[in-house]
C-alpha cells in the first residue's frame, strides 16, 4: 500500500514531468541548435589554434581586424533584406522562393555601396599597416562568401530545421579550421597567403549551403513585396553595422593607435570572449523566434532579470575557467597565445557585459522596432569609441588597459539596458 508520506514527494517529480513533457518539442529544438554551437565551438577553437599560432602576433592582428571589419561591412548585402528573408522562414514559409528572389535581385544591387563603404574603412583605419590586397581579400571572403552562409543558416533556422541548420554550422566552422591546418603545414606563412586558404574555405562553405542546405523553391521576383519591406530592411541593415561597429571598433581603434602587435595580443583576448557567446547566441536566437510570436514574452521583470543573469553567469564562468587553465597551462593553446594568456582572466567581466549588450539589441528585433534599434545602436558605438579613444590613449600599460576593458564594457551595458527596456514599454510592431 501506498504510504500517505510518498504523496508530496511525488507530486513536484510528477509535475517536473508534466512540465518537461510539455515542452518536449522546445527542448528537442533547443538540443539540436545548442549541439551545432557545441560543434562550431570545437572547430573555432581548433581553427583559432592553428591560425594565431601560424601567423606572426602582428599579422593574426591585421587579419582579426580586418575580418571584424569585413563581418561589419558584410551587413550592406542586399540592404539589410536578409532580415525579411528570415522573418517570411519564421511565419510565411511559403513565400522563401520570392524573398531568396529579392534578395538576390538588392544582393547584385547593393555591391556599389558595398565596395565603396569598403574603400572608406580601409582609408580610415587600415591604410598604414594592412596591404589593400589583403583587405580586399578578407571583405570579399566575408562578405559575398560567409554572409550567403548565414543566410542559409538563419533560413533554417527560421523554419524551426535547428539540426540541419546546426549541421551546417559545425560543416562550415570544420572546413575553415580545416583550411587553418592546411596553412600550418603550407610553405609560406604570410596573411597574404592565408586571405587564399580563407577564399577557399568560405567558398566551399558556401557551395554546401546551397547546394544541400537551402530550401528548394522556385524564384519568383515581386518587386511590390520588396518595396513594402525595403525601409525596414535598411533600418536592420543600418543597426546590423552599427551593431558590429559598436562590437569591433574596439579593434579598429586598437590598431590604429597601438600598432599591429597590440592589435594581436588584443584579438587574441577578444576571440577567447567571442567563444563564450557561441552558446549564448544559440538561446537568443530561439528567444528571439518566440518573441516574434509573442511580443509579451519578457513582460515580467522577473523573467527578465533572470535571463540576464544566467546570460553573465555562464559567459562569466566560460571565460574563468579558460583563465585558470591558462593560467597553470600557459602553452596549452599553442606558444602565441601564451603570451596574452596572463591576460585573459583580467577581462573577467567583459564577456557577460558583452554577450548582454547583443542579447538586448536582439530583444528590439524581435519586437520589430528596428527603427529604434539602429538608433540605440547607434548611440551605442559612438559611446564606446569615446571611451576606448580615451582608455587606449591615457594607458599605456597592456595588463592595465585590459582591466580598464571591464568599466568600459559595464558603462555600454548600463547605457544599452536603459535605452533598451525604455523602448520595450512601447507596443511592439507587427510583423
Amino acid at each position: 500500500m501506498t504510504q500517505a508520506s510518498d504523496i508530496p514527494q511525488r507530486r513536484p517529480l510528477a509535475r517536473i514531468g508534466s512540465f518537461l513533457a510539455e515542452r518536449r518539442g522546445l527542448l528537442r529544438d533547443y538540443f539540436s541548435a545548442i549541439s551545432g554551437a557545441g560543434g562550431r565551438l570545437v572547430f573555432s577553437l581548433a581553427y583559432f589554434i592553428a591560425l594565431a599560432n601560424t601567423l606572426s602576433i602582428s599579422e593574426f592582428g591585421m587579419f582579426a581586424t580586418a575580418s571584424a571589419a569585413g563581418v561589419m561591412l558584410s551587413r550592406i548585402l542586399a540592404f539589410g533584406f536578409i532580415s525579411a528573408l528570415y522573418r517570411t522562414a519564421t511565419i510565411r514559409p511559403n513565400l522563401i522562393g520570392t524573398f531568396s528572389a529579392g534578395f538576390l535581385l538588392l544582393g547584385v544591387l547593393s555591391l556599389p555601396l558595398l565596395a565603396a563603404a569598403s574603400f572608406g574603412v580601409y582609408l580610415l583605419f587600415f591604410a598604414d599597416t594592412v596591404p589593400l590586397s589583403v583587405f580586399a581579400a578578407i571583405v570579399f571572403a566575408e562578405a559575398l562568401l560567409w554572409r550567403p552562409v548565414e543566410v542559409a543558416l538563419i533560413v533554417n533556422n527560421g523554419l524551426g530545421k535547428f539540426g540541419r541548420a546546426a549541421l551546417l554550422a559545425i560543416l562550415a566552422t570544420a572546413l575553415r579550421a580545416l583550411g587553418a591546418v592546411l596553412f600550418m603545414f603550407s610553405a609560406h606563412h604570410s596573411v597574404w597567403i592565408w586571405s587564399w586558404f580563407y577564399i577557399g574555405a568560405n567558398a566551399a562553405s558556401l557551395l554546401i549551403a546551397f547546394g544541400f542546405f537551402y530550401p528548394r523553391q522556385r524564384l519568383r521576383l515581386r518587386i511590390e513585396l520588396y518595396l513594402r519591406r525595403l525601409a525596414d530592411s535598411v533600418y536592420v541593415a543600418g543597426a546590423e553595422v552599427l551593431f558590429y561597429l559598436q562590437m569591433e571598433f574596439d579593434k579598429l581603434l586598437v590598431l590604429a593607435i597601438g600598432g599591429p602587435h597590440l592589435a594581436g595580443i588584443y584579438a587574441i583576448i577578444m576571440r577567447l570572449v567571442d567563444l563564450t557567446a557561441i552558446p549564448i547566441r544559440t538561446f537568443s536566437m530561439m528567444l528571439v523566434q518566440r518573441m516574434m510570436r509573442a511580443p509579451e514574452l519578457l513582460s515580467r521583470l522577473a523573467v527578465k532579470s533572470g535571463i540576464e543573469g544566467g546570460v553573465f553567469a555562464v559567459s562569466t564562468a566560460a571565460l574563468l575557467t579558460l583563465g585558470i587553465v591558462l593560467h597553470f597551462f600557459p602553452n596549452a593553446l599553442g606558444k602565441n597565445v601564451a603570451e596574452a594568456a596572463p591576460l585573459v582572466v583580467l577581462a573577467i567581466c567583459v564577456p557577460g557585459l558583452r554577450n548582454l549588450v547583443e542579447y538586448q539589441a536582439e530583444l528590439l528585433f524581435a519586437r520589430g522596432q528596428t527603427l529604434v534599434r539602429a538608433l540605440n545602436l547607434g548611440l551605442l558605438a559612438a559611446l564606446k569609441a569615446l571611451l576606448l579613444t580615451y582608455v587606449l590613449t591615457t594607458i599605456l600599460d597592456t595588463p592595465n588597459l585590459v582591466l580598464s576593458l571591464n568599466v568600459v564594457f559595464l558603462l555600454l551595458y548600463l547605457a544599452s539596458t536603459l535605452l533598451t527596456y525604455s523602448a520595450m514599454r512601447k507596443p511592439a510592431k507587427p510583423i
